[in-house]
């Protein structure tokens, strides 16, 4: 079995847990295209079996996320598993809206403490929880969109954010509310888009049984946004470099009709660079 499954992880599960629960249906290796932390929910792309060599294909692809951020106060780690702490005021909308532009484009992001970034081999939530010093540097990501949607209660706001990979929202909920000069923690989040995948087409976990998993399964071309391959030199498909006439990138591999892989174009030249079938 070969293909993913679009799943809509529900606040408290781990991301290790819905890749586990596939896997066991499936009886194939599986894993996950981005982890969501378990207060997260939403779209939770399962690759499985053949599909998992993919993830490398999709490292460039925009997420959209409905967040809450809470102002005047923080947690230790930017988000509602912490203990909040009040400190500062809670601006207005208009404040938050005037700011937003800061945190569109390319920027230099730092990560939260409590995260799986890795410090001298230890993770930093590691060293966090046990009160150790660190720092983390800035990490270049890049921010399509960060709108303002709506005020939730007298102190939090709702936004939709539009990003690449690797952004950390409870980094934006603090550095949105530090360019308001005050202090905010990240109290909800929901991925609603990864790439190809939505919500609205995204299946919770105790929808699926072993009977019915094959149902959901996403063939690995349709989410593939290279153009289709086909009528090559057979010899492709033995690791040889064929002339081609195409233009260089990344092409759908099919022989035959049959779906076979990804193969690339360069200076003239064909060869398939990823099998799936």
């Amino acid at each position: 079995m070969t293909g993913f499954i679009n799943v809509y992880k529900r606040e408290g599960e781990t991301s290790a847990f819905a890749v586990n629960r596939v896997k066991r249906l499936t009886g194939t290796p599986c894993g996950h295209m981005g982890t969501l932390d378990p207060l997260a929910c939403g779209v939770l792309p399962v690759g499985v079996g053949k599909a998992t060599r993919l993830f490398d294909y999709f490292l460039t692809k925009k997420k959209v996320y409905a967040a809450r951020f809470r102002f005047g106060c923080t947690t230790e780690t930017l988000d509602r598993e912490g203990t909040p702490v009040p400190c500062g005021r809670v601006p207005d909308e208009e404040e938050i809206r005037a700011v937003l532009g800061q945190f569109v484009g390319e920027i230099d992001q730092i990560p939260p403490k409590y995260s799986a970034k890795n410090v001298n081999g230890r993770r930093g939530y590691e060293l966090a929880r046990a009160g150790e010093e660190f720092s983390l540097p800035p990490k270049r990501v890049i921010v399509d969109r960060v709108s303002l949607t709506g005020r939730t209660a007298p102190d939090e706001f709702s936004f939709e954010i539009e990003c690449g990979g690797g952004t950390y929202i409870r980094s934006l909920a603090r550095d949105i509310a530090a360019a308001c000069g005050t202090f905010a923690y990240m109290s909800y989040l929901k991925r609603e888009r990864s790439g190809v995948f939505t919500v609205e087409t995204a299946v919770p976990l105790e929808k699926l049984d072993e009977k019915n998993i094959g149902e959901y399964l996403i063939p690995t071309e349709n989410v593939l946004p290279f153009p289709v391959l086909k009528d090559v030199d057979p010899r492709v498909f033995h690791g040889v470099a064929c002339v081609c006439g195409l233009p260089d990138g990344q092409y759908k591999l099919y022989e035959g009709e049959a779906f076979y892989g990804i193969a690339r174009v360069a200076g003239g030249l064909v060869k398939a660079e990823c099998k799936l079938c």
